[in-house]
């Protein structure tokens, strides 16, 4: 798992000069789909709406690339574990009547738990030992979870209204409420897990977890309970995600596996395992598919994310934070 901090000169340099070539490609992108719709408000609002959409996907990729960085377990059952957290907070605004976002104090703590299960039942132990079993069991949780799902709520999609949603003019731009306070909680939770990875004991354990497994445990630390620790962190993000975007979308029981692509095309991006390259690079992804609809009018937005996807993994496969293995 890398940082921000931990990066050397050249390393800093480097990111600089990536960041340089990223922003003119954006500016680029930007001016060519002026020019093919015309209308700068249209452009504008498009960019509005893909950054704030793109925090969220920040967010939800940020627990998949802290269990990857740390546990190196690509997780297939993120997406299936997001969707599960939205019909628990559906369930709870459904039973209680409180406020959508109230849900957090329900969805975050359940999703830690049912993480650190999940971790302790089917990875930590023998079966789940070597990386073929972990995709294998991961990607069969994701199967169980969805039908489950979908046995339980059936395929009617559902909605949870968020009450007295606002439209609110942002520099020319209108947004929804729900997708602004959406932005600003999945910043803010993502703020307090780097101030965790970076400021605490609890982060320093992991991130030497992450560094040398091996010697970590040679100064006492539990290894074996960090890993399940951090893969119960990563779930609760997506429980986190999951409520705060919930009001924004119809919730099905499949609805996961198109934040699971999504996610791990911001995690590849942003570099396997680097936090803040998460959040950067959810920031691009959610600009490139709203910036897609333009030149596509409207259709099959994933298409310029995949365009994105397959150049990242031919001109820099370890992502524009990532360092060569």
């Amino acid at each position: 798992m890398t940082t921000a901090t931990e990066v050397s000169p050249a390393s800093r340099t480097g990111m600089i000069k990536r960041g340089g070539v990223l922003a003119a490609v954006v500016v680029a992108a930007i001016a060519l789909a002026l020019l093919q719709s015309g209308s700068a408000l249209v452009v504008w609002q498009s960019v509005v709406t893909g950054i704030l959409t793109g925090g969220l996907y920040g967010l939800i990729a940020m627990g998949l690339t802290l269990i990857f960085g740390v546990l190196d377990i690509v997780n297939f059952a993120h997406g299936a574990l997001l969707a599960v957290a939205m019909f628990l907070a559906f369930g709870v605004v459904q039973a209680t009547g409180l406020h959508p976002y109230l849900a957090l104090v329900v969805a975050v703590p359940a999703l830690f738990l049912l993480g650190a299960a999940v971790h302790r039942g089917l990875l930590s132990g023998r079966g789940g030992g070597s990386l073929e079993n972990q995709l294998l069991i991961t990607l069969g949780l994701s199967l169980l979870l969805e039908n489950g799902l979908l046995l339980f709520f059936g395929a009617e999609p559902r909605s949870v209204k968020l009450p007295g949603e606002i439209q609110i003019p942002l520099f020319g731009a209108v947004v929804a409420g729900s997708r602004l306070y959406a932005f600003l909680g999945a910043v803010l939770l993502g703020a307090v897990l780097y101030w965790l990875l970076r400021r605490t004991r609890l982060g320093t354990a992991i991130r030497a977890v992450a560094a040398n497994g091996p010697g970590a445990e040679l100064v006492g630390i539990n290894v074996r309970r960090l890993h399940t620790l951090t893969f119960a962190i990563g779930t609760a993000c997506a429980g986190a995600a999951a409520v705060l975007a919930a009001p924004l979308i119809s919730i099905t029981p499949t609805l996961g596996a198109q934040f699971n692509i999504t996610a791990f095309v911001v995690v590849v991006l942003g570099g396997m395992g680097n936090v803040v390259g998460a959040l950067v690079g959810g920031l691009l992804i959610g600009l490139v598919e709203q910036l897609t609809t333009i030149f596509l009018n409207g259709q099959s937005s994933l298409l310029g994310v995949f365009v994105v996807f397959v150049l990242v993994l031919f001109l820099r496969p370890q992502g524009l934070f990532g360092r060569r293995a």
